[in-house]
C-alpha cells in the first residue's frame, strides 16, 4: 500500500466529530456557520458537483471563483499526478523546467507585454508582490477603492476597502487613500495631488464587494490617468481572471494593459493553490536584477507549476473562456427573471459579467437566508465579504444543459421558499 492509498479521505469521520474538532482546533465561529447549513461534510468532488459524507450532492456555484473548469479536471489531474510521482518540490538552487514552462504557458495567454512572472500560493501573496514592485519603483502611496478586496495579509489588507477587517489590526501601511469604485474623477484628484508617488490597485469587477461592475470606460480612464500622473497601475484579477468574466482577463474586456496583473483562484486548475503577478520587463526589473529580493520557499514548486500548465491547457483546448461568456449570457437574464418574479420586494438588483453573477438583496440577513435555501435545494453559492447583502454565483464553465436547468430550478424553488419562510416569521424579523 502506498502513502497515497493510506491517505485519509474524510469518509472515516462523522459530522459530530468533525464539528468538535473544528471547535477544538480551528474556529468555533466556522463550526457555528457550518451548522446553519446542516453540518454537511464535503468529502468528494467531480466536475461541477460536490458530494457529502451522507450521500448528498450539490451543484457547486461557489468556491469564490476557483472552479472555472470544475473540480478535478482530468487534464489538470494528469499533469499534477505525473509531476507528483516524479519531482514535486524543487531545491530552488538548480534550474527546474516545470516553472519555466508554466511561465511560458501563462504569459502566452496574458495581455501583450506582460512576459515576466512571479509565482506564489495565495491571491494575497500576489497582491503583496504587486505592492512591493510598486514600492521598488518609488510609489509609496497606495490608492484603492471602497469595498475593494485584495486579501488579508498586512499589505493586502491595507489596500482592502472594508473597515471591519482592517480595524482590529491597525495601524497598517501608511499613506493609503480609498476612493469610490468606478469614479475616475476621484482617482484623478488623488493622482494629481501626488504625481509620481501613487500605486492604484483595483479590480475589473469587484467580486467580494458584491459583483460591482464599473462604468464601461472606467479601466481605460484609469490607464490614461496612471500614465498621465506617472502612477503604478495594479489590476487585481485574482477572482476575475482565467475566463471568469467571459474573457481571459478583465484587462482584455476593458482593452488595457496594467503595470502588474494579479492572478489566483483558477490558476491552479481547481486542484492546487497557485497565484502569480505578471509584469513587463521594465516593471519587473528590480526582481530581474536581484533574484533574492522577493522570494518564497514554495514559489514555482514543480507540482504547482504542473497544475498551472494543466489549467491553461484545459481552458484553451475546451474553449472555456467562450463557454463562460455563452453560459453567462444565458444565465444572467434567466436568474434575473426568476428573482424579480418570485421576490421583487426583496431584491435590489441582479448583475453580472460572464460567470460572475450577483443577486443583491435589500439586507444582509436575507442574503444569508437565500444561501441556506439554495443549499436546501442542492446549490452551493457564496456570500460577499465586502458586500454582505449580495449572493454570488461563480459556476464552472463546464455546466451541461442539465446542470443549467438544475441551477435555475433550484433558484426558483429557493426564492419561493424564502418568501414562504418570511411569511411565517414574526413581524419585524426581517
Amino acid at each position: 500500500m502506498t502513502m497515497i492509498d493510506m491517505a485519509p479521505t474524510g469518509f472515516g469521520h462523522d459530522e459530530a466529530e468533525t464539528l468538535a474538532l473544528y471547535r477544538k482546533h480551528l474556529s468555533k465561529g466556522r463550526a457555528t456557520l457550518a451548522e446553519l447549513f446542516g453540518s454537511h461534510m464535503e468529502v468528494e468532488s467531480s466536475g461541477a458537483w460536490l458530494h457529502t459524507s451522507d450521500g448528498e450532492r450539490f451543484l457547486n456555484c461557489g468556491g469564490y471563483g476557483v472552479f472555472i473548469m470544475g473540480a478535478r479536471h482530468p487534464t489538470v489531474l494528469a499533469a499534477v499526478a505525473e509531476q507528483l510521482h516524479r519531482h514535486p518540490i524543487a531545491t530552488r538552487i538548480l534550474l527546474e523546467p516545470t516553472v519555466a514552462r508554466a511561465a511560458e504557458a501563462i504569459t502566452s495567454v496574458a495581455p501583450a507585454g506582460l512576459d515576466r512572472v512571479h509565482f506564489a500560493l495565495s491571491g494575497a501573496e500576489a497582491v503583496e508582490t504587486g505592492l512591493k514592485l510598486a514600492r521598488a519603483h518609488g510609489k509609496r502611496r497606495i490608492v484603492s477603492t471602497h469595498q475593494g478586496y485584495h486579501g488579508k495579509t498586512f499589505g493586502a489588507l491595507s489596500a482592502s476597502g472594508k473597515e471591519v477587517y482592517r480595524s482590529p489590526f491597525e495601524p497598517l501601511l501608511p499613506d493609503v487613500t480609498r476612493i469610490p469604485y468606478g469614479d475616475a474623477d476621484a482617482l484623478e484628484q488623488v493622482l494629481a495631488a501626488h504625481p509620481g508617488q501613487c500605486c492604484f490597485i483595483v479590480e475589473p469587477v469587484q467580486g467580494e464587494g458584491g459583483v460591482i461592475i464599473p462604468p464601461p470606460d472606467y479601466l481605460r480612464q484609469v490607464a490614461v490617468l496612471c500614465q498621465r500622473y506617472d502612477a503604478f497601475f495594479v489590476l487585481d484579477e485574482v477572482q476575475t481572471g482565467m475566463g471568469r468574466l467571459g474573457h481571459w482577463w478583465g484587462a482584455d474586456l476593458a482593452g488595457v494593459v496594467p503595470d502588474v496583473l494579479l492572478i489566483g483562484k483558477a490558476l491552479g486548475g481547481g486542484v492546487l493553490p497557485v497565484s502569480a503577478a505578471l509584469a513587463g520587463r521594465r516593471v519587473f526589473a528590480p526582481f530581474d536584477k536581484d533574484p533574492y529580493l522577493h522570494t518564497g520557499t514554495f514559489s514555482g514548486a514543480p507540482v504547482l507549476m504542473a497544475a498551472v500548465q494543466g489549467a491553461v491547457q484545459a481552458i484553451t483546448e475546451e474553449r472555456l473562456v467562450t463557454r463562460a461568456m455563452d453560459l453567462g449570457t444565458r444565465l444572467l437574464p434567466e436568474i434575473e427573471r426568476i428573482v424579480l418574479r418570485n421576490i421583487p420586494d426583496l431584491v435590489v438588483e441582479v448583475r453580472g459579467e460572464g460567470l460572475l453573477i450577483g443577486v443583491e438583496l435589500i439586507e444582509g440577513g436575507l442574503a444569508g437566508e437565500l444561501l441556506i435555501e439554495l443549499f436546501n435545494h442542492g446549490v452551493v453559492g457564496n456570500h460577499s465579504m465586502n458586500g454582505s447583502s449580495v449572493v454570488r454565483f461563480t459556476p464552472p464553465a463546464i455546466l451541461t444543459d442539465s446542470d443549467v436547468n438544475f441551477l435555475l430550478e433550484s433558484i426558483d424553488a429557493a426564492t419561493r421558499d424564502l418568501v414562504d419562510k418570511r411569511a411565517r416569521m414574526p413581524e419585524g424579523r426581517y
